[in-house]
């Protein structure tokens, strides 16, 4: 037996049960079927606008930086801006992501953007597949479109996202993800980003870039819907 078949063992020992009652397993399985939604704070909801505008709030709260810009095309320029004002290498990583490959960054003149791993890379740009209004979260799935690594290892982290993705809740953020990858078929990793690192362990002293990016700075494209 495995540490964690043992521990399970144990767990039905004391409640006096063997894992194979009928009642229980249907429970269970009604349980995962149904994906019953749990409560909805109200602070996210309403117009798209106004989700939007909670979402952004939200993301400033959290120490993270925010711009707008009408289209894909504008997205070079942001991310050079955001380059130079932190006097930072005009340098930066992606994944494959086709949204971020079909972005024109030849029009941030001499910014770099490379697509390999680099574990001393100081910035990257995700695409995020949704965002969370009620606490100003990014929400990225992992994969070789957005790797992981972008999303820890730069002291640096731009996300980009479409003002029509940010949704309300985490709730509807789930049932996008169910839609978009199937019933169980979900990524390895659902990373929900809520502001830069940050750690006050030691002696309660709140220090940003702890465990990944000390900066994140989030690119919203476009109107919501």
């Amino acid at each position: 037996m495995t540490a964690r078949d043992q521990i399970l063992a144990a767990i039905r020992r004391s409640l006096g049960v063997t894992g194979h009652e009928a009642p229980r397993r249907r429970e269970v399985a009604d349980r995962i079927a149904g994906h019953p939604r749990g409560i909805i704070p109200a602070r996210g909801q309403g117009t798209p606008q106004e989700r939007l505008d909670v979402f952004v709030r939200m993301v400033e709260l959290a120490a993270g930086t925010v711009a707008r810009v009408g289209a894909l095309d504008d997205v070079p320029g942001e991310v050079a801006a955001f380059l130079r004002r932190y006097n930072l290498p005009p340098a930066v990583r992606r994944g494959a992501d086709p949204r971020l490959a079909g972005v024109p960054w030849e029009r941030a003149g001499t910014l770099e953007v490379s697509t390999a791993l680099d574990a001393g890379m100081l910035s990257s740009v995700s695409h995020a597949l949704a965002g969370v209004a009620e606490t100003g979260t990014v929400v990225l799935a992992s994969g070789a479109d957005n790797p992981t690594s972008l999303n820890f290892l730069p002291d640096n982290h731009i996300v980009v996202i479409d003002a029509k993705d940010v949704a309300g809740d985490y709730e509807t953020v789930w049932q996008r993800l169910r839609e978009t990858f199937g019933d169980g078929a979900m990524p390895r990793t659902v990373n929900l980003i809520t502001g830069p690192s940050r750690s006050a362990d030691i002696e309660q002293t709140l220090i940003l870039g702890a465990h990944g990016p000390r900066r994140l700075h989030v690119i919203v494209v476009g109107e919501p819907q």
